[in-house]
This record gives C-alpha cells, sequence and structure tokens, in this order.
C-alpha cells in the first residue's frame, strides 16, 4: 500500500488525491491533518474527522493549556478538565471523540488544536437518532453548505444548531424545500447539535465519499 498525504486547514476542504496502482492492485490511503485555532476562554464546538487508533479525547488532544475544559454531551453533559500537574484530563481521557461526534471546548488561553489521522472513504454512516439532540459532525474534514455539499438529508422540522458566542438555529422545511432562513456552512473541524423532528423517517446521515 502506498499512502498519499492531505494537509488542510481548519477552512479549508479536504484535499484532491490520485488513485495509484501496484501491480494490479490499487490502493487508496488518505491521512493528514488540520488545525483549530481556539480564542482564549472562547466556548467552541469542535469535531475530530480523522481517524486514528485511539480516538479518545487523551490521545487525540494529550497536551492542552492548564484548566481546559471539554463537554460530551449524551442527554447531559459530562465534564473532563485538564490538570497541567497530572498531566492529563479528569476524571479521565476516555471519552470517545470519533469522526462524526463533536464536543465543546474552552481554553483559559489561546492556542491551536492539531488533529492527525486517516480520512475514512466509502458508505459512511453517522446516526441521528429521532427526537433526540445530539451533537455530530461530517465524518470528513470538509467544509461545505449541510446538505448540498456534505449530504445531510434533512427532513421536515428537523433543526441544526451552530454555536459561535451563542445558538444559530436552522430548520429544515419540506415545502420550501430547504433549511430556513438558509442553508448553514459547516467548517472543517466544527460539530453542530442536531434534532431530528419526531416524525422524521430516516435516522441516517449516509455519505458516499472518496478521495479523488
Amino acid at each position: 500500500m502506498r499512502t498519499k498525504t492531505l494537509v488542510c486547514a481548519a477552512v479549508l476542504a479536504a484535499g484532491v488525491a490520485t488513485t495509484m496502482a501496484q501491480s494490479n492492485v490499487y490502493s487508496l490511503n488518505v491521512v493528514g491533518y488540520y488545525n483549530l485555532p481556539l480564542a482564549a476562554n472562547a466556548k467552541m464546538m469542535i469535531a475530530n474527522q480523522l481517524n486514528t487508533t485511539n480516538n479518545t479525547l487523551g490521545a487525540l488532544i494529550p497536551i492542552a493549556p492548564d484548566s481546559s475544559v471539554f463537554y460530551k454531551y449524551a442527554g447531559s453533559f459530562t465534564t473532563y478538565s485538564y490538570d497541567a500537574l497530572t498531566p492529563g484530563w479528569l476524571p479521565n481521557g476516555n471519552a470517545t471523540l470519533n469522526p462524526g461526534e463533536g464536543g465543546f471546548i474552552i481554553c483559559p488561553e489561546a492556542t491551536t488544536l492539531t488533529f492527525v489521522g486517516e480520512v475514512l472513504q466509502g458508505s459512511l454512516v453517522n446516526t441521528l437518532p429521532i427526537n433526540t439532540k445530539v451533537i455530530r459532525s461530517s465524518i470528513v474534514p470538509q467544509q461545505g453548505l449541510i446538505s448540498t455539499d456534505l449530504k445531510l438529508p434533512g427532513e421536515d422540522s428537523d433543526v441544526l444548531y451552530t454555536y459561535a458566542a451563542g445558538y444559530t438555529a436552522y430548520s429544515y422545511d419540506a415545502l420550501t424545500p430547504g433549511w430556513l432562513p438558509s442553508e448553514p456552512t459547516i467548517g472543517v473541524g466544527q460539530a453542530f447539535f442536531y434534532l431530528k423532528a419526531p416524525q422524521s423517517v430516516s435516522s441516517q446521515w449516509i455519505r458516499n465519499f472518496t478521495v479523488q
């Protein structure tokens, strides 16, 4: 297997790679990184969109400014605090942050988080439970309009919330059809809250993705 490298900044989409042949075997393994700059004391919704052998908070963010706080949501928030004396996350760094998941982070000083790993390809499935608020992100590190580019299939009355010093809500209207007041653009490494309407039919966000 030969490997191509993908490098992307937080405001860029995933790069383009070319399929390579070795004898009669075709293989594509795209790896790379992206940076997320964090302002001091600013709450930000972040996502890991590059797969590694250990997609946990402690492995993905092994070092952070002292007293940084990470919030993982599953019906309620679980809090993890970084202790520079330990060093590590307390009570532990076992919270998962798989591609497609996300959470909130606050750092007491400006810093940059760097995520490194493999871009997942093929038929990628992200679950959006019906009538349950969850934090999600694109599985792949690509910036774009949530449905037009990132292929999230909105259903009538679904609601998406982005966060930047406060929440902005976007609701899907089947009569339009589309997102109101506009279709949100989601950046690389950006997570968001999603709430599927009770009458929704599908609970899957399927993305067929190949770097080409």
